[in-house]
């Protein structure tokens, strides 16, 4: 006789922490998660029916921006703020804010000549979710602070999350803020509980074409307060005058190209004088643009720049 089993084991069943249990509560309640009113029905339409639904949601977007406006100018002045004080200014995001995160920081060197020091990105679950998705290192709070340790309040740390509930993103801005950073998040879904960062950007984009899918309206909402804020910041800091890029780097032939076309039009020179002036001026366009404005050397046109804080528009006016 087989011996006797004794009571059932029972175990204990694992209950969800607190914090996805908010989550969850605050995900279903997100404008981003709700269905859209307009498409729906939209796996029925035709492809043109489809790219057309597409494009309606797409057009909201920009207005939406629009009237961040405010928030977005004082994004610029805090961060313009930290790089003037030789701060760093990071963006910090996971799954597709993250990817745009990246972009950012990385269009800034060659466009307006700033360092991997100044402007950098952090991507939730490291360099290769960059390339290959890992959705779940979004719910990783202590990584997210460890990717902001050892900042100062001369650095700013920009967080990007559709929903604005991100623990990887809420619990950088948290860490950061603590250290006293300055600390701005970009979301689509209003000002979130908490309040993790000290300026909120949210343009209300409303629910997406397909429930859920914030790469689509969020993301390009996103993008398009990214661009705003770095150029706006680029522009503050003396990196454009007027118009023209004059602090790119010359890394590539397209690149080169373009600053010898801006040291033509802005030194009212010829290609071929141009080409001479940016090659004596070290690949530097407002160097080249001194020097032949101001009828001096690259070393006194680099010493004029330096007195006028980099700025070309004010060297060019004393």
């Amino acid at each position: 006789m087989p011996p006797h089993p004794g009571p059932p084991v029972r175990t204990r069943r694992r209950q969800p922490s607190k914090m996805a249990q908010v989550s969850s509560s605050v995900y279903a309640r997100l404008p981003t998660e709700r269905p859209n009113p307009r498409t729906r029905h939209i796996d029925r339409r035709s492809a043109l029916g489809i790219a057309r639904a597409i494009n309606r949601e797409d057009a909201l977007v920009a207005a939406a921006v629009s009237r961040q406006s405010r928030a977005i100018a004082r994004g610029m002045e805090m961060l313009a703020g930290c790089l003037r004080r030789k701060g760093a200014v990071i963006f910090l995001g996971a799954g597709t804010s993250g990817r745009l995160a990246v972009l950012e920081a990385a269009e800034c060197p060659p466009t307006y000549g700033t360092t991997s020091r100044e402007i950098r990105a952090v991507m939730a679950g490291g360099k290769s979710s960059v390339f290959h998705s890992k959705e779940g290192a979004e719910d990783d709070p202590l990584s997210g602070a460890r990717a902001v340790s050892g900042l100062s309040r001369n650095d700013a740390v920009v967080g990007i999350a559709a929903s604005g509930v991100t623990p990887f993103v809420r619990a950088a801005l948290r860490a950061a803020r603590r250290q006293g950073c300055r600390t701005i998040l970009v979301t689509s879904n209003g000002r979130p509980p908490g309040d993790p960062a000290e300026l909120t950007i949210a343009p209300d984009v409303g629910p997406e074409v397909v429930a859920g899918s914030t790469r689509m309206k969020s993301g390009t909402a996103a993008k398009l307060v990214l661009n705003t804020l770095t150029t706006g910041t680029m522009i503050l800091l003396g990196k454009v005058y007027d118009r023209w890029m004059v602090d790119l780097k010359p890394t590539s032939r397209k690149l080169r190209l373009r600053g010898e076309r801006i040291i033509a039009e802005l030194g009212r020179v010829s290609p071929a004088r141009a080409r001479a002036l940016f090659k004596s001026a070290g690949g530097s366009v407002k160097t080249a643009v001194v020097m032949v404005r101001k009828e001096l050397t690259a070393q006194q046109a680099r010493k004029l720049l330096a007195f006028c804080d980099g700025s070309l528009r004010k060297a060019l006016e004393i």
